[in-house]
C-alpha cells in the first residue's frame, strides 16, 4: 500500500500496489516489500466501510489475477507474511511492535485479495494463484510446500499460540476473519459444501492436531469479551487536517506504533463504530467457531471441530478418567456461562447456547445445576418477548432452548422458586413480582399468540406447546396473571375453532355447481391443526390439576371464572376423555362455592378455592400419561444450521462486506 496510505481512495493511487499487482515479478527480499507493509490504515469495521473498501479492492484483484501467473507476486506476498509468523510469538514477548504492525499489515492485504479470489474463481483456480512463482513465468511452483495449506496451517497456529495483547489484538482479529473468508465459499454455492481443499486442509494434516486447541481460544476470545485497544499516543502526526498519516521506518522503534492500524479506531469519523462494534475479536472468534462447529461430516471421518465442542470438559472436573472422544480439552464453565448470560442479545451466541446444550452433555449438566438460572433464561424470554423485532431463526433457537431445559424435572421445579421483581421489559402489565416460571409461561403465551395472528408457524406453534407441557405437572404458585393467560389462550383457540368450523360449514353448503367446495381441504387442514392444538392445551391444564392442583388456586379460579368456555367440548370426540377431569374440578369447585353462599368477594372465593383444593380425593381424577417432550434435530440439520450461520457471518461479520447479488446460499430476507 506504501507509506501514506491512510484511506481507501487513495488505494489506486498507491505506486506501491500498481507495483504489486503489476505483471513484473518481485523477489521475495526486494526492500519494496518492507514498503508495501508499512502503512497506516483505519480497518473497517461496519459494512457501509467494507463496502468502499471491497469495493475499492476488486479492480486491483482483477488485475492481479491476469498478472499473477506471470509474476508470482501473490505467492510472493504469502510468503512474506509466512516469513514473519515464525518470529510473532518472540515479538510478542519482545514487544516488537513494528515488527507484529508489518505482519498484520501483509495478512490484511493477503486477506482483502483472498476475498475477492473466492468470489470470482473455483477452489482449483485459487490454488492455482498460491502455486504460480516469479522465476519461471507461467509456470507452477515446484518446491514440495503447498502454500495454500501453508497458510492457513499459520494462521490456526497464530491464533492458538500468540498471546491476545493490547499489541497482538488487531494480527489475531485479522487470522481468525481470513480464516472466514477463506471457508466464504459456501456463500456462493445453493447446495452445502461437503469437501474440497480448504475443508480437507482445516480438518485433516497438521491442523488436525491444533483442532481442540483452535476451538477452546475461539471460546476464550467469546468469553473474554476484550475491547479493541484504544489507539495509545499517536507517534505519527497529519501531514495536514485532510491528509494521510506520514512516518518513516525509523520512527518504527517508538512506543505504540502498532495503534497505528486499529479497527475503527483512529479518531475522526471512524471514532464512532468502536461503540458500535466493541468487541470485534470476540464477534468474529464466535462466527469462526460456529462455522467450524457445523462443518459437514468428511466422507471418512466426522467434523473434529464438533468433535470438540461436544466434549469438552470444566476445568473443575478432576475426574481422572480419559475421555474416549477426540480432540476434547477443559474449560472454564463459569466463565463461559457468565458470558452466554451476558451476550444472548446477539444470534450468535444464543446459537452458541443451543449448541452446547444440545450436543454438549457436561455443559447441559452444569447449567441444570446453577442456582442462578434466572441470569440465563431471562435474556432468552426477553428475546421471545421482542419477537416482533426478532428474526425468526433467533427466536427459533431461543424457543428451542427452553424446551431443551423444560426437558428437566429439576429445572421445572426450580424456576417456580426464583421470585422476580419490577420486570422492565414487560409492558403489557406491571408485574411487581412474579415466579421466573410464571414469567416464563406468560411469554410463551404470548409467542404463541403473536404466532396465530401473524406467523401462522406449526413448527413455533408445536415447540411452545411442548415447553409448557414439560412443565405443567410442576406448575407451582401460578400468578394471577399467568393463570388467566392460560385459561385466554383457550378462549381464543376455542373462538378460532369455532369460526374456522363455521367456514367449513358453509363451504360444505355452498351454491351447487359452485366452486366453493374446493375451499374444504384447506379448511378442514385448519380445523385438525386447531383441535390438536386444543387437545394440547386441555392435557396442559390436566396435567396441572392432576399433579398440583393444592398448589396452584389461581389456576382453578380462573377456571370457574371461564367455565362456560369448556362445555361445547365435553361431547367432542376428539375431548371427551380429557373433559372427564376438567368437568370433576369444576363440579367439584362450584358445588362449595354454592354452599359458601352467594355475593362472594374475591377474597373468599380464592379461600373456599384453596381449602377445596386440600378436601378434593385425588382418586376421583383420572390419570394420563405424563406430559414430556424431547428435543430431536431433525435429518439433514446442516441443512438448517449451514445457511443460519453464514447469514449471520454476512450480517455481523465485523469489517466484512459481500455483494448480496452474489449469495447463492440464503435469500436475503433470511439474513
Amino acid at each position: 500500500m506504501g507509506a501514506n496510505i491512510s484511506q481507501v481512495s487513495d488505494l489506486s493511487e498507491s505506486q506501491s500496489l500498481k507495483r504489486l499487482i503489476g505483471p513484473e515479478s518481485i523477489c521475495e527480499n526486494d526492500p519494496f516489500w518492507n514498503q508495501l507493509i508499512s502503512f497506516t490504515f483505519t480497518s473497517p469495521t461496519n459494512s457501509s466501510d467494507a463496502k468502499l473498501l471491497d469495493e475499492a479492492v476488486i479492480p486491483l484483484a482483477k488485475t492481479l489475477i491476469e498478472n499473477n501467473p506471470r509474476s508470482g507476486n501473490f505467492g510472493a506476498l504469502v510468503r512474506v507474511f509466512l516469513g514473519r509468523t515464525k518470529e510473532l510469538k518472540i515479538s510478542t514477548e519482545c514487544q516488537d511492535q513494528l515488527f507484529i504492525w508489518q505482519a498484520h499489515n501483509a495478512l490484511f492485504l493477503v486477506r482483502c485479495l483472498l476475498k475477492v479470489f473466492i468470489r470470482e474463481m473455483s477452489e482449483q483456480d485459487l490454488h492455482l494463484q498460491f502455486s504460480y512463482q516469479e522465476r519461471a513465468p507461467g509456470t507452477c511452483d515446484s518446491r514440495s510446500e503447498d502454500l495454500l495449506e501453508e497458510l492457513i496451517y499459520n494462521l490456526v497456529y497464530l491464533i492458538v499460540e500468540v498471546p491476545l495483547l493490547d499489541i497482538t489484538y488487531n494480527i489475531l482479529f485479522e487470522a481468525v476473519t481470513t480464516l472466514l473468508v477463506l471457508l466464504s465459499y459456501q456463500l456462493f454455492q445453493k447446495e452445502i459444501l461437503r469437501e474440497g481443499l480448504i475443508y480437507r486442509c482445516l480438518t485433516t494434516g497438521r491442523c488436525l492436531s491444533l483442532t481442540s486447541r483452535l476451538v477452546k481460544t475461539l471460546l476464550y476470545n467469546f468469553i473474554r469479551q476484550e475491547k479493541c485497544p484504544l489507539p495509545a499516543t499517536q507517534v505519527f502526526q497529519p501531514q495536514s487536517a485532510g491528509g494521510g498519516l506520514l512516518y518513516g521506518l525509523a520512527s518504527g522503534v517508538a512506543s505504540g506504533l502498532w495503534s497505528v492500524f486499529t479497527l475503527g479506531g483512529a479518531g475522526g469519523k471512524h471514532g464512532l463504530d468502536q461503540e458500535q462494534n466493541p468487541l470485534p475479536l470476540s464477534n468474529q472468534s464466535l462466527l469462526l467457531l460456529l462455522v467450524l462447529a457445523n462443518l459437514t461430516d468428511g466422507p471418512d471421518s466426522p467434523n473434529p471441530y464438533r468433535q470438540a465442542v461436544t466434549c469438552f470438559k470444566n476445568t473443575q472436573d478432576t475426574s481422572s478418567i480419559p475421555s474416549p472422544q477426540p480432540h476434547t480439552f477443559q474449560i472454564n464453565f463459569n466463565s463461559l456461562y457468565t458470558a452466554l448470560c451476558e451476550q444472548q442479545r446477539s444470534d450468535q451466541a444464543t446459537l452458541l447456547l443451543y449448541t452446547l446444550l444440545h450436543q454438549n452433555a457436561n455443559m447441559r449438566t452444569y447449567v441444570l445445576s446453577r442456582t442462578d438460572m434466572e441470569n440465563l433464561v431471562m435474556p432468552i424470554l426477553e428475546i421471545l418477548y421482542h419477537v416482533e423485532e426478532r428474526n425468526s431463526h433467533h427466536v427459533y433457537m431461543a424457543l428451542i432452548i427452553l424446551l431443551i431445559l423444560t426437558e428437566d424435572d429439576t429445572f421445572n421445579r426450580s424456576i417456580h422458586e426464583v421470585v422476580l421483581k419490577n420486570i422492565s421489559w414487560y409492558t403489557e402489565r406491571a408485574l411487581t413480582e412474579i415466579s421466573l416460571g410464571s414469567l416464563l409461561i406468560l411469554v410463551v403465551i404470548r409467542t404463541i399468540q403473536f404466532n396465530m395472528t401473524r406467523t401462522r408457524d406449526k413448527y413455533l406453534h408445536t415447540n411452545c406447546l411442548a415447553a409448557l407441557a414439560n412443565m405443567s405437572a410442576q406448575f407451582r404458585s401460578l400468578h394471577q396473571y399467568a393463570a388467566q393467560r392460560i385459561i385466554s389462550l383457550f378462549a381464543l383457540l376455542s373462538k378460532k375453532h369455532n369460526k374456522v368450523l363455521e367456514q367449513a360449514t358453509q363451504s360444505l353448503h355452498g351454491p351447487l355447481g359452485s366452486d366453493d367446495g374446493s375451499a374444504l381441504p384447506d379448511y378442514a387442514q385448519d380445523l385438525s391443526v386447531i383441535e390438536e392444538v386444543i387437545r394440547m392445551m386441555l392435557e396442559i391444564i390436566n396435567s396441572c390439576l392432576f399433579n398440583s392442583l393444592h398448589h396452584n388456586p389461581n389456576l382453578v379460579y380462573a377456571l370457574l371464572y371461564k367455565r362456560e368456555l369448556f362445555e361445547q367440548f365435553r361431547s367432542h370426540p376428539s375431548f371427551q376423555d380429557i373433559m372427564q377431569n376438567l368437568d370433576t374440578v369444576i363440579s367439584f369447585f362450584s358445588q362449595k362455592l354454592e354452599q359458601a353462599g352467594t355475593d362472594l368477594s374475591v377474597e373468599r372465593v380464592q379461600e373456599v378455592i384453596k381449602k377445596g383444593a386440600v378436601a378434593l380425593p385425588k382418586d376421583r381424577l383420572k390419570k394420563f400419561p405424563e406430559l414430556k417432550f424431547k428435543y430431536v434435530e431433525e435429518d439433514q440439520p446442516e441443512d438448517f444450521f449451514i445457511p443460519y450461520v453464514w447469514s449471520l457471518v454476512f450480517s455481523s461479520g465485523v469489517g466484512l462486506y459481500w455483494n448480496p447479488q452474489g449469495i447463492e446460499l440464503f435469500t436475503m430476507d433470511s439474513s
